[in-house]
């Protein structure tokens, strides 16, 4: 199958890559010469502008978008409708926000064109183990594209799925990733706890290890801190600061507008954005307040 891939980075050239030894036809763009020709070299068929990825691909097209998400989907694609046709279709794979996704496929069908959504996860790993992909569209254009997904699925027969409308794929993959936020932290404040007890010398790879084969908290993610601490026992090479995406955010903020608790989900965000901090104000706040009600000692900044 023949399919345009616009944006070549880390996880697009992966899945260019994992499309093209499956035996489709890709013909890739990026901004970047480099990336493009990096695809070359896999065997896609490159492309130096957008108006020439389009030229090169058969009616009716389909092209992948995976870049940024905000401004650098919304420039893209914009651009991409402008040289579409009736009958071509777009694919977001990005970690676009639901909501835009609703409105960018309502956007395009006025000019005919198919829009779907693909929630994609695995990140650097998608290449040999394969990607799990959310996908929102419409019946139709899911059938069209649906060999493509398997292709890029751990299996023909897995991993994948058609979830809903457009914009529910987008939608799956951030509640997605909101669980996965709640999940990292609850194995950060897990091991945080066991290295904090000293007097046992608790060595947290041995443990990792110990968790990863029939324990109840077995998972990727755990195989993946096992890994970390393989590399870097103590962590000491890294800094204490977790950034964040968006995704847990716009998780955060349905939750409000539906009025469904997440309270794990939504403490992991808050954790996240207190590790950006450098002596937070409001640890100050409660150091002061301790010291003006009982003279408690306080320490001096330094």
């Amino acid at each position: 199958m023949e399919l345009g891939m616009v944006g070549l980075g880390r996880m697009g050239g992966n899945m260019a890559q994992r499309l093209l030894t499956g035996g489709h036809h890709i013909v890739a763009f990026d901004p970047q010469p480099l990336a493009v020709k990096a695809a070359e070299g896999n065997g896609a068929d490159g492309a130096s502008s957008l108006d020439e990825l389009v030229s090169k691909l058969t009616a009716p097209r389909a092209v992948w978008v995976m870049v940024p998400d905000g401004a650098p989907t919304e420039s893209t694609i914009k651009s991409l409708a402008e040289l579409l046709s009736d009958g071509d279709m777009i694919l977001d794979g990005g970690n676009s926000n639901f909501n835009d996704s609703i409105r960018r496929s309502k956007e395009l069908a006025e000019s005919g064109i198919e829009f779907m959504d693909v929630g994609t996860s695995g990140g650097v790993w998608g290449l040999t183990e394969g990607y799990s992909m959310m996908v929102g569209g419409s019946d139709e254009a899911f059938a069209r594209i649906e060999p493509l997904i398997q292709t890029l699925a751990p299996s023909p027969t897995s991993g994948y799925g058609h979830v809903g409308p457009a914009g529910a794929g987008h939608y799956v993959k951030m509640v997605h990733n909101g669980i996965e936020y709640g999940l990292m932290q609850a194995y950060a404040e897990g091991f945080e706890l066991m290295n904090a007890r000293e007097d046992m010398a608790l060595d947290m790879a041995q443990i990792a290890e110990i968790w990863r084969e029939g324990s109840v908290v077995r998972s990727w993610l755990l195989d993946l801190t096992a890994a970390a601490f393989h590399e870097d026992g103590d962590l000491s090479g890294l800094a204490a600061y977790v950034d964040d995406s968006g995704e847990g955010r716009w998780t955060v903020q349905e939750s409000v507008d539906l009025a469904v608790p997440i309270p794990v989900i939504t403490a992991a965000l808050q954790a996240r954005f207190r590790s950006r901090q450098d002596q937070p104000f409001g640890a100050k706040i409660l150091s002061a307040m301790r010291n003006q009600f009982g003279g408690h000692a306080v320490r001096k900044a330094e």
